[in-house]
């Protein structure tokens, strides 16, 4: 391949007129192809469909504890979900809570008790300080900013590594400001770079010295179970980690079955120390009288144990690898050499990094909608959607067929390499 970098302006230009060309072309086929955000496909949720067929008129609804499903009670969850489920975020069964299908909305929860009852351990709720902030390793997961733009809670960005957030800015910044009161974390294939942290990273985090004594980790492990190679990442216990560092209320960690079971249907989960947990159990009994029991119910009898949904998550890589598989491929063929794009080659997760030009992403998600390709929007990984060197386009392989996903990745190349020519082309002119 050869590096633009290098070429001559006649050469761009020739470039630029053979790659307008296919861009037409795409154009003119009217495409329609959405690539905005990570869902599953409809093959993925047909493997669940035998959930549905879990319960009976005649099955019996009487949980473990003798709790009838069909009413009010069991405020944090059935113990058999939990015993399901707790191995999902490596706690025990007195550091859960099982909630309802959503995990983003278990996360807003812990936000909106912090803000006015506070948390273990601080002086007075988050709310009552003139401004809180919290830290974002960006690229990052664009549902957790838009949490804290809700609450008003100002975001620092700081630098995601190869082995997870920048722990020298973290240190720093937490060392300094008792406003600092949490950082939001996808320690395993993060969203949107694939990124498992490192255990230096875990321990760091877990060991350091914050000025507020409130501190709390907000450990989204979403995809602590969706891997894609037989050599899975290892992420190093949070809770225990840190236990032994003497800050055992420090994380509250998340996750859910959204892209286990069903999305809108799915099993959230929260865990944290028994201090943790008890404090927040007692603050649910005024928000509710008990989850859906019997989704949870109907969760425990169709993957009946841990293991039997590890072989549930199988089947689903089974299904998406090949479309990270022909993302990447494509990638290679069309982009590796001319150093105008990187890329993530994650073990797992939902989602494949992409970085192109300074400057560019805004303009190539805008040319690859025109021709009928849909992105997650430019900037989406960035608090407040500015990704301050306007670079990264986070893609979603998971629900287009793969057919459509080819064709979509085949014109986003195309986008990306016009643009970078333009670019180039700019910059030779100043010059």
């Amino acid at each position: 391949m050869t590096d633009f970098n290098t070429l001559s302006v006649v050469e761009l230009n020739d470039l630029k007129a053979n790659l307008q060309e296919k861009y037409e072309e795409y154009k003119s086929k009217r495409l329609s192809l959405n690539m905005a955000r990570g869902k599953p496909c409809p093959e993925q949720l047909d493997l669940s469909m035998g959930m549905l067929d879990t319960i009976k008129s005649d099955s019996s609804l009487i949980s473990q504890e003798g709790i009838d499903c069909r009413n009010y009670g069991g405020i944090d969850g059935l113990v058999e979900a939990k015993e399901l489920l707790a191995p999902l975020l490596e706690v025990s069964t007195d550091e859960i809570i099982i909630g309802g299908n959503s995990s983003l909305n278990m996360m807003h929860d812990t936000i909106f008790r912090a803000m006015f009852k506070g948390v273990p351990g601080g002086d007075q709720p988050w709310g009552h300080y003139p401004k809180i902030k919290f830290l974002c390793p960006s690229p990052g997961y664009d549902r957790h900013f838009s949490l804290c733009e809700f609450f008003g809670i100002e975001m620092i960005i700081v630098d995601m590594l190869k082995d997870g957030p920048n722990m020298d800015q973290v240190e720093q910044l937490v060392s300094e400001d008792e406003t600092i009161k949490g950082i939001w974390c996808v320690p395993k294939y993060s969203n949107p770079e694939g990124v498992t942290y490192s255990d230096e990273v875990v321990d760091r985090l877990a060991k350091m010295e914050t000025k507020a004594k409130d501190f709390r980790i907000f450990w989204d492990n979403a995809y602590a179970v969706h891997h894609l190679t037989d050599k899975p990442d290892q992420l190093k216990n949070i809770l225990h980690a840190c236990k032994e560092a003497g800050h055992p209320n420090r994380p509250f960690l998340f996750g859910s079955t959204s892209k286990i079971s069903f999305p809108g249907s799915g099993v959230a989960v929260m865990g944290s120390s028994k201090e943790n947990i008890q404090h927040t159990k007692k603050q649910l009994s005024a928000q509710t009288i008990g989850p859906d029991k019997i989704n949870q119910l109907r969760h425990v009898l169709f993957f009946k144990d841990f293991e039997g949904l590890k072989d549930h998550m199988k089947k689903q890589a089974d299904i998406i690898k090949p479309k990270f598989d022909k993302v990447l491929e494509l990638f290679d063929s069309e982009l590796e050499g001319k150093h105008i794009a990187t890329w993530s080659k994650p073990n797992g997760g939902y989602f494949i990094s992409l970085n192109t030009l300074d400057g560019t992403a805004k303009d190539i998600v805008a040319l690859a909608a025109e021709a009928g390709v849909t992105l997650t929007g430019a900037g989406a990984t960035f608090p407040y959607r500015k990704d301050p060197r306007d670079r990264n386009i986070r893609i979603a392989p998971t629900f287009p067929s793969l057919e459509e996903l080819e064709l979509a990745i085949q014109v986003l190349c195309v986008c990306i390499q016009l643009v970078s020519v333009e670019k180039l082309l700019k910059i030779k002119e100043v010059c």
